[in-house]
């Protein structure tokens, strides 16, 4: 999502930053390449035409005059209203309430409200330590309840019963009951959508949201919409008192531009944003580092939170110990490591939050081959005996022929493997002793101790 954006606006920001002053003339040129871009990304005319006029304004003004670097001073005012474009700083959940927080997701069929209920159970018993409880009030979708169920066992939440045969407005109350007596912190409530806004619905939810009066009301939108999710989040702002925005399927390859216009829209701020189709793929939304991440910045705290949440300490640390203690590091090492990688997102995850120009040099093309060649090499090591990942060495002419055809390759590639498994022994051997102990111990110091560093 927002690829072509990212990257026209990035070509803007290394023209600007060559500009030996501002002046009105290259502010117009600028402007100009901005709003086509913004255009392009399907971003709102009224919304592009206030962020433009909001740019000239402030790289016209006195804050910039005076600056000993002109253009990035005009590169900074346009983060800086990308950001305000965008909201006013990261906000998280109100939860400081009596239990149960009850939680009223809205929003119309297809904008992934039910998986959005799921990833947000799941984030806030992972991240926030809460007993969360969710149920489905959607009765007219066929499998609606069903599809809660599984996603929630997947979440580690706990899942509410409901039937189509039930009013919304009674399993809401129900649900809230029963939250009440069994120590709920969180109830998440999944409601009903239609394929268009309609008066049944709304009337439903306003109904819903009476009865339940929940702390927060969070509007799921479908990022690759674009401006067609502009009439729709008008139309619940004006029903409901909308508390947030959740933004789905931002790692779509849409122009994406709902998530430059869904916040001026409706005035509530973006709190959340969907990265991934799985069930972790739920990230707090930060209009700083998303404006980051627009204009080719990258995002490298977000990779180092990653990192921190994806990667098995214990076994980094396990691992450390036994190359310090002169163990041989061997294939079942090699493979935790690129099992580590797939589950910070792979190469392509991992590389969508550097900056532009290291993602340029990298190459898409290249990209795809090196994923390709993570998955070829962990086919190679899985179609390997126990004994065999322990003790490479004993890997010979055979026993290469067997493991080739076992996991579909050509002999070479297991040739491949072995090479580069052997690289990385090597460099294992070089970093042995308390140098790589103390790089582990770090990745156990969270994304602050990290960043200190």
């Amino acid at each position: 999502m927002l690829n072509n954006l990212s990257q026209r606006l990035s070509q803007v920001v290394k023209t600007v930053r060559g500009q030996a002053r501002i002046t009105e003339s290259n502010v117009a040129d600028m402007l100009r390449e901005v709003r086509l871009a913004l255009l392009e990304a399907d971003v709102a005319l009224p919304v592009v035409r206030e962020f433009t006029q909001h740019v000239k304004e402030r790289a016209l003004g006195q804050e910039v005059v005076g600056s000993l670097s002109p253009g990035q001073a005009l590169v900074g005012v346009v983060h800086k209203e990308l950001a305000a474009l965008m909201g006013s700083g990261q906000a998280g959940l109100n939860l400081a309430v009596q239990p149960p927080a009850v939680v009223l997701m809205a929003g119309l069929q297809g904008a992934g409200k039910t998986t959005t209920t799921a990833k947000l159970a799941k984030w806030l018993v992972e991240r926030q330590r809460k007993k969360v409880l969710t149920v489905s009030a959607d009765v007219y979708r066929p499998a609606a309840i069903e599809q809660l169920r599984s996603v929630t066992a997947q979440a580690g939440a706990e899942f509410l019963e409901s039937s189509p045969e039930e009013k919304p407005l009674d399993i809401a109350r129900r649900a809230l009951a029963y939250a009440r007596a069994h120590h709920v912190e969180v109830l998440l409530v999944d409601t009903a959508g239609r394929l268009a806004v309609d008066e049944q619905m709304m009337r439903e939810i306003r109904e819903l949201h009476e009865a339940l009066d929940p702390v927060e009301t969070l509007f799921v939108v479908d990022a690759m919409q674009g401006q067609d999710a502009l009439g729709t989040a008008r139309a619940f702002h004006d029903a409901l008192a909308l508390t947030g925005v959740v933004l789905t399927k931002l790692d779509g390859d849409a122009r994406g531009g709902a998530a430059l216009s869904v916040h001026h829209v409706t005035g509530a701020p973006i709190k959340f944003a969907g990265v991934s189709e799985k069930i972790d793929g739920l990230e707090a939304f930060d209009p700083q580092r998303m404006a980051d991440r627009i204009l080719g910045m990258g995002d490298v705290l977000a990779l180092v939170e990653q990192a921190q949440r994806h990667v098995d300490v214990q076994a980094a640390e396990k691992l450390a110990k036994k190359v310090k203690s002169g163990e041989q590091f061997d294939l079942d090492d090699f493979l935790v490591q690129l099992q580590q990688m797939n589950k910070m997102g792979g190469l392509q995850g991992m590389l969508d939050k550097l900056p532009a120009e290291l993602q340029a040099r990298a190459g898409q093309a290249d990209m795809d081959k090196a994923a390709r060649d993570v998955r070829r090499m962990q086919g190679i090591i899985c179609s390997m005996t126990a004994l065999e990942r322990r003790k490479p060495d004993l890997i010979k002419a055979s026993r290469k022929r067997r493991i080739a055809t076992g996991a579909g390759v050509a002999v070479q590639e297991v040739n491949r493997l072995l090479g580069q498994y052997e690289q990385m022994r090597d460099m294992m051997k070089k970093m042995k002793g308390a140098k790589m102990f103390k790089m582990m111990q770090r990745m156990g110091g969270g994304a602050g101790g990290l960043l200190r560093r």
